[in-house]
Order: structure tokens, then C-alpha cells, then sequence
């Protein structure tokens, strides 16, 4: 987290609104592991991974929408899900994401 930190300290000195997405559980085949973690800003600019880039754009997608809306959400990627294969997570298996917005 503390790398996360240090890259989106411009973010706050602007005052924008920073979500961070992290990855809190995967099964089979996944990019990259629990604790991951990526950060975005309400302009979409991010930081970090939670996928390696297969679903990267997605949770950008649903962070925008955190940062709208102040509900976090918990999201689910795997090959079984139709919204997987469109975003790219075809290596064989599924991570969860939980997406919140950063108080500072």
C-alpha cells in the first residue's frame, strides 16, 4: 500500500476523489494475489494493478462509480462470468475486488 500512497500523494494534494480497489480473494489461476492493490481517481487516471491488465478497465469502470455514488462495492471475475471473458480473464481463474473510496 505504502508505494500506492507515495503515487497518488499528488492526487490529494489537488483534492481529488481516490478509490482503492484490492484484491481480496482468488481461486486457481490469477495475475496477481491477495493484497493487490490499484488506485483511481474520479478523472480515471490509476495506479497499481489488481489483474495485471485483464480486468484493470472494468474496475476502473466501477471504481468511477464508488467515487459517485460513496458505495463501496465487491466485485467477481472468473471464466464462468460472461463480463471475464469480455475483459479478458481467461487464465483459468476468478479474484475478488473490493472497491472503496479512499478518506483521507
Amino acid at each position: 500500500m505504502k508505494d500506492i500512497l507515495d503515487n497518488i500523494q499528488p492526487w490529494q494534494s489537488r483534492g481529488d476523489k481516490i478509490a482503492i480497489a484490492t484484491v481480496i480473494k482468488t481461486w486457481g489461476s490469477s495475475p496477481r494475489g491477495p493484497g493487490a492493490k490499484m488506485a483511481v481517481n474520479h478523472k480515471g487516471e490509476m495506479f497499481g494493478s489488481v489483474s495485471g491488465g485483464c480486468v484493470e478497465g472494468a474496475v476502473v469502470e466501477e471504481a468511477l462509480q464508488v467515487l459517485k455514488t460513496g458505495q463501496p462495492k465487491l466485485l467477481h471475475f472468473g471464466v464462468a462470468d460472461e463480463l471475464a471473458w469480455e475483459v479478458g480473464l481467461a487464465c483459468g481463474g476468478s479474484i475478488e475486488v473490493f472497491v472503496e473510496q479512499l478518506d483521507w
